[in-house]
């Protein structure tokens, strides 16, 4: 049986069709959702590579790019935990910052005690999801708790 499911969120039209399958989840089963959005970090990334004298960044610049970040993450999680009150389902959201979003996602699940992560999926097959990834394939890759994928068509 469900209790807690972890929702992770990125203000896309896929991920607002997660958060009604999971509200839908919730409610049937009476489990307790947690939205979770990761706010990119722009230091630290091992997926990008930066070539020549490298990158300089204004550090008033970043600043200003995790504010907005920040503001993002809390509209983003504000409207998914008034879907969730409009629903009856209990709910939470919590974000962080993170150049590695499958990873956070399963540290959140972790820490937050989570037994099933609901997220969404394009659903891209053959060359395109090889060339483009997927953190849903991420995270059902190494996640050690039930995934929970909904495509994109629900």
């Amino acid at each position: 049986m469900v209790r807690h499911l972890l929702v992770p969120i990125d203000g896309s039209d896929l991920s607002d069709t997660a958060v009604r399958a999971a509200l839908a989840l919730a409610k049937q089963s009476g489990a307790r959702v947690s939205f979770f959005h990761v706010q990119p970090s722009y230091y630290g990334r091992p997926d990008v590579a930066i070539y020549g004298e490298g990158l300089v960044l204004d550090p008033a610049l970043s600043e200003q790019f995790s504010q907005a970040n920040a503001r993002f993450a809390a509209t983003i999680l504000d409207k998914a935990l008034e879907q969730a009150r409009a629903e009856g389902v209990e709910a939470s959201s919590d974000t962080c910052v993170s150049p590695l979003v499958h990873e956070a996602i399963l540290e959140a699940a972790e820490r937050l005690g989570c037994d099933l992560i609901a997220m969404a999926s394009h659903g891209r097959r053959g060359l395109a999801g090889l060339l483009i990834g997927s953190e849903t394939q991420r995270v059902l890759t190494k996640a050690r708790l039930p995934v929970l994928v909904i495509p994109a068509q629900s």
